[in-house]
């Protein structure tokens, strides 16, 4: 199973077509929805998305998520953070013991499993019955295993025009999140090029 990542949370900010941004989480289908789909929570979890998706649940992942932003943006800089929320992030001392709070909600232990046929492995046990909790804490480890590991020195924010999405470099030349934004980007380069006010555009060669 894939481990659940932190860029999932932040990137439910997003641009649409219109030219603003949209925000997955702005409703309880929404929220009930961005569970439901998180294939790396347990299913107790996720087969109780729609149960547990109320105002306060859906408060406490929007502010989650609001100290998860900014931490990336503490971790892209001297690049530049996402421009959904750059100008009002929270301070970052305070999206850090936000974080660490939440993460602290659910108290887990190592387990040491050794099949007989296999190595010995660990995996944690949690007491907590609450999937509400479960969540929220989840969210908070993945965002504290990016941020505290190898992947924080390949985060980027995406400089594609109108593009608000955070991505983790998955080689070096990568400068955006999707290949659609590469060609945004490289369309508004030559675009700024040739209509810049007081540039003339380059003679085109003789046959």
């Amino acid at each position: 199973m894939e481990r659940l990542t932190a860029v999932e949370l932040v990137n439910t900010i997003r641009h649409h077509g219109n030219g603003g941004v949209t925000d997955e989480l702005a409703t309880l289908a929404g929220l009930a929805r961005w569970i439901r789909e998180r294939e790396e929570l347990p299913s107790s979890i996720t087969g109780a998305a729609q149960a547990i998706a109320d105002e306060d649940l859906r408060g406490e992942v929007v502010e989650l998520r609001r100290a998860v932003r900014a931490l990336f943006a503490r971790a892209v800089s001297p690049g530049p953070a996402s421009p959904a929320d750059a100008g009002r992030l929270l301070p970052g001392d305070q999206a850090l013991a936000h974080l660490n709070a939440v993460a602290a909600r659910e108290p887990i232990a190592p387990q040491l499993h050794w099949p007989a046929a296999g190595p010995p492995g660990s995996r944690p046990l949690s007491a907590e019955t609450d999937p509400r909790v479960r969540l929220l804490a989840a969210l908070a480890r993945a965002a504290i295993d990016l941020l505290s590991g190898p992947a924080r020195e390949r985060l980027r924010a995406c400089t594609a025009p109108r593009c608000v999405l955070y991505f983790v470099k998955g080689h070096g030349r990568q400068e955006w999140c999707k290949p659609s934004c590469g060609n945004r980007a490289r369309a508004a380069r030559h675009y700024q090029r040739h209509h810049t006010p007081g540039t003339t555009p380059a003679a085109a060669p003789r046959a």
